[in-house]
């Protein structure tokens, strides 16, 4: 029996025809999906890079992104554990990501060590250093946590003296836009420039505060703008600063650094 031959509303027909669309839309979607993986890694790992010389200062119209990366920014691997580099000669390419869901590459935070609500995180963690020569400009620190809808995704740069904040950018969250999402605001960010993260004690003190600095007050240096309407979002990103900055984090790297150098 053909079944082609059937009457159109033929329900043997119209099941056949429904399970073939769907069979081919279903090898289509696969056969992107495979055929555009790598342009979508490549894709990912320019969009990296562009974020990391925009929080540096160094993205400009018509910058070469792999150009400037590859000759400025040098990327180090840090154990966070021991606050040690790392040798590795792919640290490029380490996907901090995916090395927090793996069981032999991350670990489980406990609830009260866990501020930015991450649930795990990896062992190692890249660090990007600009340089000129040998001297280093800034470093920056790959930076996440979880606001009021979403993991937010950032970097944080910080002077050579690793306790003056050079810049902060935001390249991935699903924060409410013109509430949260103001942390992609490029007015709210530059606040960011010239805060210093600890105090004499050597305390982490970096945070978003609810309402607006007083450039008078005490801790001034240490705060910035809350966003109006998001203060589950500001607290988010304080926490993420927290927990960043902290032992679990990239604090004793930034110890060990602080008294060696990088």
């Amino acid at each position: 029996m053909n079944i082609l031959s059937l009457p159109n509303d033929d329900t043997r027909k119209l099941l056949f025809v429904a399970l073939s669309l769907c069979l081919v839309c279903s090898l289509i979607v696969s056969t992107a999906a495979v055929y555009l993986r790598p342009l979508q890694e490549i894709n990912k790992t320019q969009d990296m890079k562009k974020n990391i010389l925009s929080v540096a200062g160094l993205l400009e119209a018509g910058t070469n992104v792999d150009e400037v990366f590859a000759d400025r920014i040098e990327v180090r691997l840090v154990d966070l554990d021991t606050g040690e580099f790392v040798e590795a000669d792919d640290a490029d390419d380490f996907d901090q990501r995916a090395a927090s869901r793996d069981p032999q590459q991350s670990k489980a935070l406990e609830k009260d060590a866990d501020m930015a609500s991450i649930g795990r995180r990896s062992n190692l963690a890249p660090v990007y250093l600009l340089k000129d020569g040998d001297e280093l400009k800034q470093l920056i620190l790959p930076i996440y946590g979880y606001g009021l809808w979403s993991t937010m995704y950032g970097f944080l740069a910080l002077e050579p003296d690793l306790n003056t904040v050079a810049g902060i950018t935001f390249y991935a969250h699903g924060e409410t836009p013109g509430l949260g999402g103001e942390i992609d605001n490029p007015a709210w960010q530059a606040q960011w420039i010239g805060r210093k993260v600890f105090d004499d004690s050597g305390a982490m003190r970096l945070t978003v505060i609810k309402g607006v600095v007083d450039p008078a007050g005490a801790n001034a240096v240490y705060e910035i703008d809350g966003l109006s309407g998001a203060t589950l979002t500001g607290n988010g990103v304080s926490n993420m600063m927290l927990f960043w900055l902290g032992r679990d984090g990239f604090g004793p790297f930034l110890t060990r650094a602080s008294e060696t150098g990088v």
